[in-house]
């Protein structure tokens, strides 16, 4: 294994060191609950929204904390749920009086971690709310999952709910925006390689020269089958088949179209893939309103993308073009 770690069990908190001393003044690192929050955080004008799920997916969701996005964000170890009482206590330090909001995917770790985080919150007379993304098409009671993973669709509820935190919106009216982007939000991916967490030192699975994984997850979870390696646009069209019938997306429709790389595929490649899937679209009669290109929600060095589309009415575009900084991406 090639590397940059020192200690494989302190890679997650020298990671969030690093985020808080690249950006001085915006974001505050408390390293006792593995937690990133804006400096200006928590404000009474605003619900808070925070998300946690396991490290190793960045960008999301340390690196997606800033004005119009995340408040804050509790990860775990790599591909580790966040333990409950680092739930617990970030909602505490994040309380709002016009409440907190958890954005969960849809892991069985992920979900009792915030659930149990939450009703202890509750009993302390803070007021939360839930949100849970599972907009990965692939499989259906996956290794990690009951019901559908949630992977890079959890973006496009970030962006949403961060937008409509800005403009003030109640808890009650952020949870139901919430829940109608992620309803409207499908996904699936594939990987040309595997990855290797660091404390475990060696690939989380086997690939073949030639192997490809369909509709994989982004813990390195199985998908649909193996397949032998196809051209870009062969690739492109079986993911935009899966995503487009699912929901479905029909002629008229207007999207936000994202290209997702996992970690380890040349932003060059995104794009290329990205074409095909924009003509796809098109051949469908489907307009892109909006594109996504690079990473948003990878598998640390996993080589590979996922496709996510999100159906368009005004209301998400409103959420979806307001602005917003991410502070490690600002320029």
């Amino acid at each position: 294994m090639k590397k940059f770690v020192n200690d494989p069990l302190q890679f997650v908190p020298e990671m969030l060191k690093g985020i808080a001393l690249a950006n001085p003044g915006k974001l505050k690192y408390v390293p006792e609950y593995n937690l990133i929050m804006r400096a200006d955080a928590p404000n009474d004008d605003r619900v808070s929204i925070i998300q946690g799920s396991g490290s190793g997916h960045e960008p999301a969701h340390v690196m997606t904390v800033g004005p119009g996005m995340l408040d804050a964000a509790c990860p775990g170890d790599v591909f580790a749920a966040p333990p409950m009482d680092y739930v617990y206590e970030t909602t505490k330090l994040l309380k709002s009086s016009k409440g907190v909001i958890h954005i969960i995917n849809n892991y069985t770790g992920d979900k009792m971690a915030f659930d149990m985080g939450r009703e202890m919150a509750e009993a302390d007379g803070i007021e939360v709310g839930t949100v849970v993304v599972d907009d990965d098409v692939s499989v259906k009671d996956s290794t990690f999952t009951v019901g559908r993973r949630g992977v890079a669709g959890n973006f496009f509820v970030m962006k949403a709910l961060g937008a409509g935190s800005e403009r003030g919106d109640s808890l009650q009216d952020l949870v139901a925006l919430g829940n109608k982007v992620n309803s409207v939000t499908r996904s699936m991916g594939m990987a040309l390689t595997s990855c290797t967490p660091p404390a475990k030192g060696s690939p989380l699975f086997e690939l073949g020269p030639d192997e490809v994984e369909i509709g994989i997850g982004i813990h390195g979870e199985p998908g649909r089958r193996r397949d032998t390696m196809r051209s870009a646009n062969e690739i492109v069209d079986e993911l935009l088949e899966a995503v487009v019938s699912d929901l479905p997306y029909e002629s008229g429709d207007e999207v936000a179209l994202m290209i997702n790389g996992l970690g380890g595929t040349p932003i060059s490649e995104l794009y290329l893939l990205y074409g095909r899937a924009h003509e796809g679209l098109a051949e469908r009669g489907i307009n892109v309103w909006r594109s996504y290109v690079g990473e948003y929600c990878t598998s640390l060095e996993m080589a590979g993308c996922s496709l996510t589309l999100v159906k368009l009415d005004d209301e998400i575009k409103e959420v979806l073009a307001a602005p917003a900084e991410i502070a490690v991406r600002t320029f």
